[in-house]
């Protein structure tokens, strides 16, 4: 089974991530979140791996529209939240067997280990 990649197609760090991920020769499936957004049940296993801070995509305007109360929300509400709003998830999200194993892309050397 490939490496799932959950992310849009006009990020700028999805795009390093697919280019590295094809100069490994890894194999994997990109999942567009805009087209086809991660179930709640879904959004709620990465959360538990993850944590709801790591995955909080920050520069996005969806982010900045969120009113302050968001600095004191619950593990929970921040699942029901990115469960509504999934440009509000961090990208790339890499899923390996069905877990989330990393999101972002910033350290190629740490995520090869992962995917290995």
């Amino acid at each position: 089974m490939p490496i799932q990649v959950y992310g849009i197609p006009s990020c700028g760090t999805c795009k390093k991530a697919i280019a590295w991920l094809e100069d490994q020769g890894i194999a994997y499936e990109f999942i567009n979140t805009k087209d086809y957004p991660p179930s709640r049940t879904t959004i709620a296993e990465w959360v538990n791996v993850l944590g709801e801070r790591a995955m909080r995509n920050t520069s996005g305007q969806s982010y900045r529209a969120l009113n302050s109360a968001k600095e004191t929300w619950t593990h929970i509400q921040w699942i029901e939240v990115y469960a509504k709003d999934a440009m509000l998830l961090k990208r790339p999200l890499f899923v390996k067997d069905g877990k989330a194993i990393a999101v972002g892309f910033r350290n190629s050397e740490n995520l090869k280990q992962k995917l290995i």
